[in-house]
């Protein structure tokens, strides 16, 4: 033990005592988390089981109120006015709060209204990101990886481990708000323990790549759509490393993204069928997902959901049982995906391949097709001149 900076005493043996405190210890965060939801749940909010950071509290007007806390940063949303100004002035009796007005600003993430509807991105965050690494007068790429080059990826001299985890870490956060990005993000995060100059220069190559939209995010319009939907896919043996595929998903609420995801499967694929079918298994349960937390909200879903896939064998094996030889390495995820199309949970479309908007998530693509579909997800950039 040693005397904090700044603390001055001719006793050198005198040392602070920690009374609190919420960073830096393990229990911390969880003995705070239960304080908070004890309070919240007196005041009549319901916790969330789909998210357990999620209070939910219904009026006897049909008006709600949301709570979402994440650590000690809370977000008070919903339609009853008097509710969130009286949520606000209970929490301050109980904790020390400070209200910070209507939503603009939220670990690192820039909210803009309009008419239209609510942006969210990581302009000023992007733009950090580039002066921390010296890549603020670079030379942009107009996508995020080179495409035909996957042996670049495992060339080179190894790097500082330190810092290039630093890094993708920073990525892998700015990915929350933009999906375009999130494949490539997925593939550098894949060498944290052993990285080589290969793929540092991927890094970079992501980093010239936000260079040129360092303003771009998600955008959630105002529709009257209800529909909930998932979009499936899979690259089969797309590592050159391990010849693991690549699954990809993003679903859409109200014909707005929420979620995606695209991660390396975790056990080789012996067939392309066999590689969407794992993907599709996972959308799925995000959608199931999504339903649970529509449900809690008293939201109306629509049933059945829709899911699209652009492998007609994937499609044909979820609905025919009786490939029976063909499907025994995906029996689990065929039992699965056939007990809910039987229920009439979801309903399996065939999409085109051009069609397909989890394409982004499971390979590098072309500037046309890359812009297209980032298009499609309702990725925008509010800072482009009109």
């Amino acid at each position: 033990m040693r005397q904090p900076p700044g603390f001055e005493s001719p006793d050198t043996q005198l040392v602070c005592k920690l009374n609190k405190s919420l960073y830096g210890l393990k229990q911390s965060p969880r003995a705070w988390f239960d304080k908070f939801s004890k309070v919240v749940k007196m005041l009549g909010y319901r916790q969330g089981q789909a998210d357990h950071t999620l209070f939910v509290k219904h009026s006897n007007h049909g008006h709600i109120t949301i709570l979402i806390v994440y650590v000690d940063d809370i977000i008070v949303t919903g339609d009853d006015s008097h509710e969130m100004t009286n949520i606000k002035l209970m929490l301050a009796k109980e904790f020390e709060v400070k209200d910070l007005g209507p939503l603009r600003y939220f670990l690192g993430m820039e909210i803009a209204r309009n008419r239209k509807g609510i942006s969210v991105s990581q302009r000023k965050y992007t733009l950090d990101l580039l002066a921390e690494t010296g890549m603020l007068g670079c030379k942009p790429s107009r996508t995020p990886l080179e495409l035909g080059n996957k042996q670049a990826l495992l060339e080179g001299k190894p790097v500082d481990v330190g810092s290039y985890q630093r890094l993708v870490g920073k990525l892998i956060y700015l990915s929350h708000t933009r999906p375009d990005i999130a494949f490539a993000v997925s593939l550098v995060s894949q060498y944290m323990h052993s990285p080589c100059q290969g793929h540092l220069d991927a890094v970079y190559r992501i980093l010239r790549y936000l260079k040129l939209t360092p303003g771009r995010g998600l955008f959630f319009a105002k529709t009257d759509d209800r529909s909930v939907s998932a979009f499936t896919d899979a690259d089969w043996a797309g590592s050159i490393s391990d010849r693991r595929s690549t699954s990809g998903y993003c679903t859409m609420v109200w014909g707005n993204l929420v979620t995606w995801r695209s991660k390396k499967q975790s056990v080789v694929a012996r067939s392309s069928a066999e590689a969407e079918y794992r993907a599709m298994a996972h959308g799925l349960c995000e959608l199931i997902w999504i339903r649970r937390v529509l449900q809690e909200l008293k939201m109306d879903v629509p049933h059945p959901m829709q899911l699209f896939c652009d492998n007609k064998s994937t499609i044909s094996i979820a609905h025919n049982p009786v490939h029976h030889d063909r499907t025994k390495h995906v029996e689990v995820d065929r039992h699965f995906i056939k007990e809910k199309l039987d229920a009439g949970l979801i309903i399996i479309h065939y999409i085109p391949t051009s069609n397909q908007l989890a394409d982004i998530l499971t390979k590098g693509l072309p500037e046309p097709s890359h812009e297209v579909l980032v298009g499609k997800l309702g990725l925008i950039n509010i800072y482009d001149p009109a």
